[in-house]
Formats: C-alpha cells, sequence, structure tokens
C-alpha cells in the first residue's frame, strides 16, 4: 500500500508542477516565466528561463492518507540558473560569434552593459578588475569622497550578464590581420613573458582609453602628479598631507614652508580647474583648524597656455571662473608655458613678454590632455595610421584600415565624412532624372534621407537658426520671380560649402564615451534585423542603404565645480548656469549617474559625512 501511495504521489507530483507552469505562463506568470520540460536536478524540479524565478516549487499528494491535501515547500533563497530561448534551441554545433573587449572604462561599460550577450561569447580583458567614475576623481584627492565610494567590481556589475569572461591581464599586443591579440597577466613570474597567452576574437572592441599627454615636458614624469586613474588620486592625497607635516617641523624655515605649501596645477580644463577648486576648499575648510600657523604659506596657482581657464566652456563660465578663483585667492597664470619641471622648481615661459622665471614647488599636478597609449600607437603603425594621436574610425566606429575591429571613447577619434567630398555622388543621387539640374522638392527630399549620415548639416542648421535643410539654400537660389530655380553642380557646390566648417572633434569625456559604447552595443543587438531590413542612411556611393544609422554625439551639457559649493553648468539649448543651485544639481546628476545603488549610496553618504565632520586627513 505504502508503495502504491509513493507511486501515486510522484504521479501527481509531476501532472501539478506541469499544470503549475502552465497557469503561469498563461495567467499572472506570462511573459515573465516561459513553459519548459521539467529538469530533474537531484533536489526537486525547477526551471530554467531567462528571468530569474525565485520559487523552487515541489508539490507532495498524499491520496487517502492525507485526505487529499497538498503540501507546498517552496525554496526562495535558491538561484535557478538561467537559460535563454536561444541557448535552449542551439543545437550542439551551433557556435556564437566572439567578442573581445579590451578595457573596463566608461565606454567598455556602457557596451557591455547594453549588449545582448545570449548571442555572442564575450571576454574582457583589463589591467583593473574594477570601473571608476573618473568625473569624482578630484574629489578623492582630498577627502571629499573616499576611493572605494567610486569604484565597482566589475564582475559584481556582469554577474548577471551570461556568456561572458573577464581576464585580469594587459594587452600587449594585437594582431588585427590574424584576429588574435598577446595578453600578459598581472602576476609575478620569474619570467616575464613565462604567462603570455593569445585570444582569437571574430569582433574586437578597444576601449582602452588614453594616457596623460606631457608633451615631452623634461621633468614631468620624473616629479608631477597625474590624475587619471584612482591611483592617482589616492597618491596626490598622500602628498598633500605630507606636504602639510613636512611643513610644520620645527627644522622648516620661513623659505622652506613657502616652497612645500606651494600647490601647483597645470593645465586650465576642467581637471585641472576642479582640482584646484577642491584644494581651496580642503585648506580652508578644514586644514586651517589642524595647521593654523601654516595657512600665510599657502598658494595654489594655476599654470594656463590658453588665454583663459574652461576654454572649452562657455565664456561667461570661463570668466566667472577666473573671478571666482581670484576672490578666492588662487593665482591663475594664463598665457604661460611650462618648458621644465625640475626637483625643486617649475620653470615657465610667458607667451606675450618671453620672461622665463623658476617658481619652487611642493606639489605638481599635471593635467593637459590627453596621449596615445603605448597599444594603441603600435596599433597604428600597422594599419597605416602613423603621425596621428588617436584611431582613426569611421562613422560606425569602424577602425579604418582594420576588418572587424572598434574603436571606442578616449582612444578613438571619429573622422567625418565631408559634404564636398562625396557632391558630385549626392548631386548624381537627388538628380533622377539625369537632367543635369535639381530642382528645390529634389534638393531637399535628398538631403532629408542621408542628412544623419552627415551629422554636420544638422549642427550648422542650429547654429544658424534654420528650419530645414532647404534653408541652405540662398534665397537667390531657392526662388526667382517667384518661380523655383534650378541647381546645376557649381550652385550646388556653393550651397553647401559652409556645411562642413562645422565638424569638429568630439571631446574626450565620459558621455562620449558612454554614448559610443551604447551606440556599437545597439548595432550588435540588431546586426541580424538591420542585415535583413537596413536601418541606416541611403548609401551615397552605391546601391541600398547602410546596414546602421551613424553614431551622433547627443551632448546632454558639462559641469565645473568650482569651490564654496558654487559651480558652473552649460546645458543644452545654450543655457549658462551658475552658483549655488547648480552646485546642488552637479550632486544629483553624479548621484544619479553612479553605475551601482551601492557606490551610490557611498557617495551620498562621503558628502553627508564630510557636511557633517570634515574631510579625513589622516595619511595611512
Amino acid at each position: 500500500m505504502l508503495s502504491t501511495l509513493s507511486a501515486s504521489a510522484s504521479r501527481l507530483r509531476r501532472l501539478s508542477i506541469l499544470s503549475i507552469s502552465t497557469k503561469l505562463k498563461d495567467g499572472f506568470g506570462s511573459g515573465i516565466v516561459k513553459q519548459r520540460k521539467p529538469v530533474e536536478n537531484g533536489h526537486g524540479f525547477f526551471f530554467n528561463d531567462r528571468h530569474f524565478f525565485p520559487f523552487l516549487v515541489s508539490i507532495t499528494a498524499a491520496s487517502g492518507l492525507f485526505g487529499g491535501a497538498l503540501f507546498v515547500f517552496t525554496d526562495a533563497g535558491k538561484e535557478v540558473p538561467l537559460t535563454t530561448t536561444t541557448e535552449a534551441n542551439a543545437g550542439p554545433d551551433d557556435k556564437k560569434e566572439k567578442i573581445l573587449v579590451l578595457g573596463t572604462g566608461w565606454a567598455a561599460m556602457s557596451f557591455l552593459k547594453t549588449l545582448d550577450t545570449n548571442h555572442y561569447d564575450v571576454i574582457v580583458v583589463s589591467p583593473r578588475n574594477f570601473f571608476v567614475f573618473t568625473p569624482l576623481l578630484p574629489s578623492v584627492t582630498v577627502g571629499t569622497v573616499e576611493a572605494r565610494s567610486i569604484t565597482e567590481s566589475i564582475r559584481k556589475i556582469m554577474r548577471k550578464k551570461k556568456n561572458l569572461e573577464f581576464c585580469l591581464s594587459n594587452c600587449v599586443h594585437i594582431d588585427p590581420f590574424n584576429h588574435k591579440v598577446l595578453c600578459r597577466p598581472l602576476v609575478n613570474f620569474s619570467e616575464v613573458e613565462k604567462g603570455d597567452f593569445e585570444l582569437e576574437y571574430d569582433y574586437l572592441v578597444v576601449a582602452v582609453g588614453a594616457q596623460s599627454n606631457t608633451f615631452n615636458t623634461p621633468g614631468v614624469e620624473k616629479y608631477c602628479h597625474f590624475l587619471k586613474e584612482i591611483e592617482d588620486a589616492e597618491k596626490i592625497r598622500e602628498s598633500i598631507v605630507d606636504c602639510f607635516e613636512l611643513a610644520a617641523l620645527p627644522s622648516k624655515s620661513k623659505a622652506d614652508k613657502s616652497k612645500l605649501l606651494h600647490f601647483v596645477i597645470v593645465g586650465g580644463g576642467p581637471t585641472g580647474v576642479e582640482f584646484a577648486a577642491e584644494m581651496h576648499d580642503l585648506v580652508y575648510e578644514d586644514l586651517h583648524k589642524l595647521y593654523p600657523d601654516l595657512m600665510e604659506y599657502v598658494k595654489i596657482s594655476v599654470i594656463q597656455s590658453g588665454d583663459h581657464i574652461l576654454n572649452t566652456f562657455d565664456e561667461r563660465i570661463s570668466q566667472f571662473a577666473e573671478l571666482k578663483f581670484q576672490r578666492d585667492g588662487i593665482e591663475v597664470k594664463t598665457g604661460s608655458r611650462v618648458l621644465e619641471i625640475k626637483d625643486n622648481a617649475i620653470v615657465t615661459k610667458d607667451k606675450a613678454t618671453g620672461q622665463i622665471t623658476e617658481v619652487p614647488y611642493g606639489m605638481v599636478v599635471w593635467s593637459t590632455g590627453i596621449g596615445t597609449r603605448p597599444l594603441v600607437s603600435d596599433l597604428m603603425k600597422k594599419i597605416g595610421q602613423t603621425d596621428r594621436r588617436a584611431l582613426a574610425t569611421d562613422e560606425w566606429l569602424r577602425v579604418k584600415g582594420c576588418e572587424n575591429v572598434y574603436a571606442l571613447g578616449d582612444c578613438a577619434t571619429i573622422e567625418q565624412r565631408k559634404l564636398l567630398e562625396d557632391v558630385s555622388y549626392i548631386f548624381a543621387l537627388a538628380d533622377a532624372d539625369n537632367s543635369g539640374t535639381l530642382s528645390v522638392k529634389e534638393f531637399k527630399d535628398t538631403f532629408e534621407s542621408i542628412r544623419n549620415r552627415y551629422p554636420q548639416i544638422d549642427l550648422y542648421l542650429k547654429r544658424q537658426h534654420m528650419q530645414d535643410v532647404a534653408s541652405l539654400l540662398d534665397d537667390s537660389i531657392s526662388q526667382k520671380g517667384g518661380r523655383p530655380v534650378l541647381l546645376d553642380i557649381e550652385k550646388f557646390k556653393s550651397a553647401l560649402s559652409k556645411v562642413d566648417a562645422q565638424m569638429k572633434t568630439l571631446p574626450a569625456t565620459a558621455q562620449v564615451a558612454a554614448q559610443q559604447g551604447e551606440y556599437l552595443a545597439w548595432c550588435f543587438n540588431h546586426k541580424t534585423e538591420c542585415k535583413s531590413h537596413p536601418e541606416g542612411p541611403l548609401r551615397v556611393r552605391g546601391e541600398g542603404r547602410h546596414q546602421f544609422p551613424p553614431f551622433v554625439y547627443k551632448h546632454f551639457g558639462q559641469f565645473a565645480p568650482l569651490g564654496g559649493e558654487r559651480a558652473a553648468a552649460e546645458l543644452p539649448g545654450d543655457w549658462v548656469s551658475m552658483g549655488r543651485s547648480t552646485q546642488w544639481l552637479w550632486y544629483s546628476v553624479y548621484a544619479s549617474k553612479q553605475v551601482s545603488w551601492r557606490t551610490r549610496a557611498l557617495v551620498v553618504f562621503d558628502w553627508t559625512k564630510r557636511f557633517l565632520f570634515g574631510r579625513d586627513t589622516s595619511r595611512m
């Protein structure tokens, strides 16, 4: 009898589970749980699906002995392995294409978070296993925010992604012709090259970023601090404390104290200006309480080769920043070029007068732009891109001279195609009747279909406050005596001659890199659909359409924190905002842009802690 009951219960259990899976699919679970054949895992049945279903349901029925009662046991803590529909239907011979990603910065992270890894095998290679929220690096240098608060583990961010592997290694060599890369692990081998290994790829995404540009200035590498990595920020923080502690020693003279407490920032861009502002806040909000006798010796200087600091911002912001720094006692030396960094002095030359001066310093932070990493320089030589500062790509982020290689972020620059290079092809495309002339309607229809191929068109229309592409034509061309005028090739060239002047290189910012990563991931996610139904613009040289629309950068504004709870912002629509309210807008935007809830909570906690207790100035 017991064996009969056991068999009956087993049959009822399987029938019940199949019934529940059907109800979940058709009822409240529709769109979340798809019906699958139950799989026995030794502990009970579970359902594999794309989304995590947290309950392991086992139903036991005891007929007669328990009066037909049903006992339901759940295990909410067991994570069910993820299985996609593609994987479930894949045969043993199906092979996914392999995407190799170099880097874990803004471009790589945005690409990985957006990419549907169910359709690809992805390998990430980077010398660091964490992501850094780089816009807050200046805050780390003075303890406003802790280093761990703006970093997040790559493995933690990507733990829900399938078919993704991470290698903590340096990529030392790229072979674009054989689709291979050579990597070197970050471990101590008795022989440097002993642990090297090769990886093959179908697609390579180069997102290794850039390094600080020294412009071959003597002494920079040896005596200056950079501000590109989290390690740089921590070194600067230690150096600041060291300067104050050394100056506080009784053996130091007044001249020694003035030298040790002179903090120099070379470069008046956003990073240099923000660090100068953070340094000023640290000194006059926290350190003046700990070192009151040293305040008279403290000096902060910003050296800028251009005529203004923040020269990439609106002119009103540059002027506001210079006036605020002047009130705060921060010295701004514009039109000054650094010739050499010595162990105890910085040598500068005034561009207007030619006067050369030597100024003693305690610490120098070098923030003058970006340069090419050796890995990228080596790749550029192989593919014939010499005498360049970054990898040249087309509008689809494909590296020119390579097959299936893409480059994103600071290590690359987009070479936008000029209208005048294709003017004869565009004219032929518009001249459907081969009459040798174009009507205004033909001109307008053609440009509406190709305008996203040439982003400079929209940029020109926006800056000239024009309504549509027909506005590119002068009144004398577009109409004559109330009748439409036909354009020949020369008038066509004349109408487009000013458009190419709007082409500019995209700035090396986190915003650009993140948008590029998201765009490229979208292209990979829609590769199959766009192959059969292209979504790109019409081909000017050739037939049909491009497979994907080209990358178009959308500027959402930029911030410049200026210290003292004040900031400046350049927002879309030519809006400029400055003051305390802008600083609070900066807080909200940067908190919302954190990569995880953990870092978001830690950053907000650090800001709150600083308001309540000040910055930590301990040397550890």
